[in-house]
């Protein structure tokens, strides 16, 4: 079951170790939406995945050892995790195509997927609950309905812990 409560993603609830995820773009842009928060609690998830992103094709964890750790290249699926506190990481997943929807909207369905895999086994690993905005519901330009079931598959069943949450309007 997914928990849903109203607040900031960028101030989890609880005293487990956390995971934050949210969607990135595959061109390296960082600018608006959620990662305005990130960068203004965490400047250094921003650094983190524009250096990921300069890298392109190199996973770049040997210029943070003790702070960052890729699944892989810079690419759709790949997630990159950002330690931002003790015990608590940014997972900067790759699920958008591009910035700006052309014939469809940014978002790839099967990129989450990939990604959210990526984020259940190091949610395991670490024992991290996870947690999140309605994340590829905002400027990725999906659908929260399509992008809660990938959640429900890939998090929720495999008995992570997910916490999603709205800002108060």
């Amino acid at each position: 079951m997914i928990k849903y409560v109203i607040g900031d993603a960028t101030l989890p609830q609880g005293s487990d170790p956390k995971v934050i995820v949210h969607c990135c773009n595959d061109i390296g842009g960082w600018g608006a939406g959620f990662v305005l928060a990130l960068s203004k609690q965490w400047p250094f998830s921003e650094d983190a995945y524009r250096q990921w992103a300069r890298a392109q094709h190199n996973p770049v964890d040997h210029l943070f050892p003790d702070r960052c750790e890729t699944s892989g290249p810079f690419k759709l699926g790949e997630v990159q995790f950002v330690l931002v506190g003790p015990k608590l990481w940014v997972a900067n997943l790759i699920g958008q195509h591009g910035v700006a929807p052309s014939t469809r909207p940014p978002i790839r369905y099967d990129a989450i997927q990939e990604g959210l895999k990526k984020v259940c086994r190091f949610a395991k690993i670490k024992g991290a609950s996870v947690h999140m905005p309605r994340m590829g519901a905002g400027l990725a330009g999906g659908r929260w309905d399509a992008v809660e079931n990938l959640v429900k598959i890939e998090l929720v069943a495999k008995s992570v812990s997910v916490t999603v949450y709205d800002l108060p309007h």
